[in-house]
């Protein structure tokens, strides 16, 4: 038997498992769009000498934020404007997109866990004080599912492990492999995934989808 044919049958009993279980390892889902993270001394560099982020709304993860201000960021064959800021500042600065905003703006980055910039993609961004160009930091977020100690407990996985969810949309039903789980006591359970992977699934921010706990690295 072919390994697909495998693949496929080992999803199709662990979804029918789990959805005879009314305890299903059901994760809400949040779609999360392009955005960029700044450190401090980037910050000052676009929108002025000892500028702070503005709170626009919390995000479901505690002590994160939507700042109002935004950016506008450029490729070589194009731009997209008014790129939210999350807050509060980091360490480094990172540009999370889309691969259909990667092909707008002409820039190839790599799916890179958050974090992870090293020889990431370079990208200019514009804001009302100035402009920076940053030779890395562009990167298209890695699908990954935040959990808490007590979560991953629950549902038999370790920070690091790669899993299988399956979106339970009516129209669109797909299963994403290599999803990243993070594990941390300041994490909110949650998976994220980017506008295209939702609109691949057709799910949207508070839908949900069902873990299937077999996976591998990401290549």
């Amino acid at each position: 038997m072919e390994r697909y044919d495998v693949e496929r049958i080992v999803d199709e009993v662990m979804t029918q498992l789990q959805g005879n279980n009314k305890n299903k390892a059901e994760i809400p889902i949040g779609v999360s769009a392009r955005h960029c993270h700044l450190k401090q001394e980037d910050l000052e560099q676009l929108f002025g000498s000892g500028y702070e982020l503005t709170k626009k709304a919390d995000l479901s993860q505690p002590g994160q934020f939507a700042a109002n201000e935004t950016v506008t960021i450029v490729g070589p064959k194009g731009s997209i404007e008014k790129v939210r800021i999350l807050g509060p500042a980091r360490k480094l600065t990172q540009v999370e997109v889309s691969q259909t905003d990667a092909f707008k703006l002409g820039l190839k980055p790599p799916i890179r866990e958050s974090g992870n910039i090293q020889g990431s993609s370079p990208v200019t961004l514009v804001g009302p004080r100035g402009s920076i160009y940053i030779n890395e930091g562009l990167i298209i977020a890695q699908a990954h599912i935040h959990m808490a100690p007590d979560d991953a407990e629950k549902y038999g996985v370790d920070n690091g492990d790669y899993v299988k969810m399956r979106m339970d949309s009516e129209k669109r039903p797909l299963t994403f492999e290599n999803i990243l789980i993070r594990v941390s006591s300041r994490y909110k359970l949650e998976m994220h995934i980017d506008t295209d992977e939702a609109n691949a699934a057709s799910v949207r921010t508070g839908d949900t989808a069902t873990l299937i706990k077999a996976g591998h690295a990401y290549d």
